[in-house]
């Protein structure tokens, strides 16, 4: 049984959203930040870099009090806005390629702690205890965690229908995407939505892993108070029919000493190589990659399908590390190993051979996109995928919704 509530979110004010809402900051080059800094004095990129000058010159903890310091400004100046009553809020993101509907509600640090939220990456300690102390410091959260629910056609019906209302917003973005929001508050809609979480056993989480470990750690760290804000986490419910995973692909800096010949060679041990002709070629199927090596695209096929019903064993990106990554390119932990980097999936692949061509790196696999049955399969057995296994989208904008602690 799954619990979700509404909450009394911070929201920009309407003549104002598309201004203040940014993409992750993570996403903004530091040409593109400057600018957008400089242009535009409502971004929410003013309140998440306040003191990006001089960021490398101050610690966290005195970061984090400056970030707090600029939202409340941002609230006293009435560009932010709490609402009085709470609420749950259905989210739709619009680009050329795909459209995103979802529901922004809390969930429950309980079901989190209970297993009810089912996790399929491992986490990093010290980003946990970082993200946990931003969390403190700043008293709010405006990325959700991304969390899918079992399809349900009497929800999707709601769903349908209700964008028949007329929205909070509706607003573009100069990434042209659309995106339109409307608010959930009436005593039936809300009730109709907690009970239809109730009917599923289980969520699973598809990005936000640290975020969610976070919030856990800060409830944990005080569940003496009467916060009951800290009781939830602010999350986009999906059904997993909506959810879109993409792969990343692979940039080696050197083939471990080997030359071309006979690193081909090697790899033909465990894969079947073909030269393609194609000027940009991509995995169609499970056990297939795609590799880019002088100038020239490569499929390899996996020559022995492995016979387990453990997806682990038999995950795409898993295959390619035990194969060949590890063994022949020498490659160790996929988080920290200097010769290895990612491209998200959803990026186009002349990115790749652009860094290939230019000497950046010497070799780029490409992969199949691992499906939604491997992601839940791992998560029910307490199995973690390899790092960089996904990349799931939707992704959401900064400053839309936020949640307080």
């Amino acid at each position: 049984m799954a619990k979700i509530t509404p909450f009394k979110a911070v929201l920009p004010t309407a003549d104002k959203v598309a201004l203040v809402t940014t993409r992750s900051y993570d996403e903004y080059s530091a040409t593109e930040l400057a600018s957008w800094l400089d242009f535009n004095p409502f971004s929410f990129l003013h309140i998440v870099n306040p003191a990006y000058v001089n960021q490398q010159k101050i610690g966290n903890n005195e970061r984090f009090k400056m970030v707090a310091n600029k939202y409340n400004d941002f609230k006293r100046n009435g560009i932010l806005v709490k609402q009085e009553k709470p609420a749950m809020f259905l989210y739709k993101i619009e680009s050329k390629k795909q459209t995103f509907v979802g529901i922004m509600a809390g969930t429950s640090v309980s079901d989190y702690n209970e297993n009810k939220i089912k996790k399929h990456e491992n986490t990093l300690e010290y980003r946990v205890n970082t993200l946990k102390d931003y969390f403190k410091i700043t008293q709010f959260n405006t990325e959700p965690v991304l969390m899918m629910y079992p399809e349900d056609a009497t929800l999707d019906q709601w769903i349908q229908n209700k964008q028949n209302q007329t929205p909070l917003y509706d607003f573009s973005t100069t990434n042209r995407e659309r995106h339109t929001l409307w608010i959930i508050d009436s005593e039936d809609e809300i009730n109709f939505i907690t009970k239809t979480f109730e009917s599923f056993e289980n969520l699973y989480i598809a990005d936000g892993h640290h975020r969610s470990a976070s919030a856990q750690l800060l409830h944990q760290e005080n569940s003496d108070e009467s916060n009951s804000n800290l009781n939830h986490f602010m999350s986009f419910l999906i059904s997993e029919n909506n959810i879109k995973i993409n792969e990343f692909n692979r940039l080696i800096h050197d083939l471990n000493n080997h030359t071309t010949a006979d690193f081909l060679a090697l790899i033909s041990e465990e894969f079947e190589v073909t030269k393609r002709e194609e000027q940009i070629w991509k995995p169609t199927q499970k056990f297939e990659f795609g590799m880019y090596l002088d100038g020239n695209f490569y499929s390899l096929k996996l020559k022995k399908i492995p016979n387990s019903s453990n997806k682990l064993e038999t995950l795409d990106a898993q295959l390619l590390y035990d194969k060949l990554l590890n063994p022949i390119l020498g490659i160790g932990d996929l988080r920290t190993d200097s010769r290895i980097n990612y491209i998200p999936g959803n990026k186009n692949l002349l990115e790749m051979i652009e860094k290939i061509d230019n000497g950046e790196y010497k070799v780029g696999f490409n992969l199949f996109p691992a499906s939604i049955e491997e992601i839940k399969f791992l998560a029910d057995n307490n199995l973690t995928m390899p790092p960089k296994s996904t990349y799931i989208e939707p992704k959401f904008r900064s400053g839309l919704i936020i949640y307080e602690l």
